[in-house]
């Protein structure tokens, strides 16, 4: 159990992380940090995935004076081909066609810094996806309710419609919904 006299923050702006962490009986303030997440194609998606997880931790570390602070990112990749969050309603449609009937991978990179130690972990999940056929009517419908514009990849595989995109996942559930909790909370463990 971690220790309830330690600060924990984090800062992503994801509902979803706020709600996984609560899971795991975390208490945290959380606060949000404002990146323009580039992906550069020179890198792989593992690659840009760490890299802006850690480019989130620079900006965030000065945000706070003690305590434990995580951050973290999300990206769906599809033949090597990253999917961030939509940037309108036909980007999400786009993104959805593409994943309709294929397998995918979404990859999690999280980073945990202790400010008192100074001890940083970093760390990432990898979870293979395979979507059924989806008809365009399903995809509009979906897009309708706006719960794919603030999602990786366009769905949410909880809480909502886009669970129902699913036929099987290889891997880690949690780490599709934002944060891979075992690995995730025995990283930190480590750091506090």
């Amino acid at each position: 159990m971690i220790k309830s006299d330690i600060r924990i923050y984090l800062a992503s702006k994801s509902p979803r992380r706020r709600k996984l962490l609560k899971q795991l009986n975390i208490k945290f303030k959380s606060f949000s940090v404002n990146l323009n997440e580039i992906f550069i194609e020179k890198q792989s998606p593992l690659q840009n995935v760490l890299r802006i997880c850690k480019e989130k931790m620079s900006l965030a570390k000065n945000k706070i004076d003690d305590g434990v602070l995580i951050t973290c990112d999300t990206i769906v990749v599809i033949n090597n081909e990253i999917l961030g969050k939509p940037s309108d309603k036909k980007d999400a449609f786009k993104m959805l066609k593409k994943l309709s009937g294929k397998t995918h991978l979404v990859y999690t990179a999280y980073c945990i810094y202790n400010k008192l130690n100074e001890i940083q972990i970093t760390n990432y999940e990898k979870t293979k996806v395979t979507f059924r056929k989806l008809t365009d009517t399903e995809i509009l419908e979906y897009i309708d309710t706006g719960s794919p514009l603030d999602k990786a990849g366009a769905y949410g595989i909880q809480d909502d419609f886009g669970a129902v995109f699913v036929k099987r996942i290889e891997g880690c559930y949690y780490n599709v919904v934002g944060l891979p909790l075992s690995k995730f909370y025995h990283d930190l463990l480590k750091a506090v």
